[in-house]
């Protein structure tokens, strides 16, 4: 490698957080967030799953052209992209699942091609898929790709188990969010107990927690006979925002360090 890129390699500052407990509390959150406001704008506002996907593939676009531009990591930015990729992830899920009538199980496969050429098209031109490596804007490009549809993919996961139609496993919204939740508990205790590369447990974490999130978000707004708590999506939305906020705020949120990859 040439002297002058490895230097600049070295010295770039990475503008994702360090993983720590507060960015899982912020992700559940966002998560939640993007199912509840992706449903509000599709169904509520009748827009669509397409219409309502291309509207927040424009939003996805433009927050990380201004994720790679920003110099440093900004928390506020950070997150809005987070939850620009997950209520992008809901409608494309929703559109794959629904519109396409190729099922919850269709869908899953679809999504989870998409996600496996992500990681290893990034993987083959970098080297690595470690969030630790993202210091350049090729990197930053393909983080964010793949973080989309590891959204689109939880959210897939989340109907799937939960869902009584289109193929679905009709374990409803509770035990679905006691399902991802323990399993989000064993990459938690591999995490801390075994050998198995922190960068795979990461993947599978961020991927853990959008079906989480999206069980929660069914649980606030869906209707009561479909196992729900059946709160205005719009009203839903507005509560988890103040929250993602107050946590921005309140957490550290500090730019992850550079470590080796694993």
């Amino acid at each position: 490698m040439d002297d002058s890129l490895k230097n600049f390699t070295e010295d770039a500052v990475s503008k994702v957080p360090q993983v720590t407990l507060g960015f899982w509390i912020i992700k559940v959150a966002a998560t939640t967030l993007g199912e509840t406001g992706g449903d509000w704008v599709s169904m509520s506002l009748n827009l669509g799953y397409l219409i309502g996907s291309a509207i927040f593939l424009v939003f996805f676009i433009a927050l990380v052209s201004a994720q790679i531009k920003a110099r440093d990591f900004l928390p506020f930015l950070y997150w809005a992209t987070i939850i620009a990729t997950t209520t992008l992830g809901t409608t494309m899920a929703d559109f794959a699942d629904r519109s396409l009538g190729i099922g919850y199980p269709g869908g899953v496969a679809v999504v989870v091609a998409l996600l496996a050429a992500s990681l290893a098209v990034w993987y083959r031109s970098e080297g690595t898929v470690s969030v630790q490596s993202v210091v350049t804007a090729k990197a930053e490009w393909f983080y964010w790709i793949t973080i989309l549809f590891s959204q689109t993919l939880g959210t897939a996961l989340g109907d799937w188990v939960a869902g009584q139609d289109r193929g679905g496993l009709g374990v409803g919204y509770e035990y679905g969010a006691m399902i991802f939740g323990g399993g989000l508990l064993v990459v938690a205790i591999l995490y801390f107990w075994s050998r198995v590369s922190h960068t795979a447990l990461f993947w599978a974490a961020f991927i853990l927690t959008r079906p989480l999130g999206a069980t929660l978000g069914d649980l606030l707004d869906k209707p009561v006979t479909e196992g729900g708590l059946h709160m205005s999506r719009l009203y839903a939305s507005g509560i988890l925002l103040v929250f993602i906020v107050a946590c921005i705020t309140l957490l550290p949120q500090r730019s992850a360090k550079r470590e080796p990859a694993l």
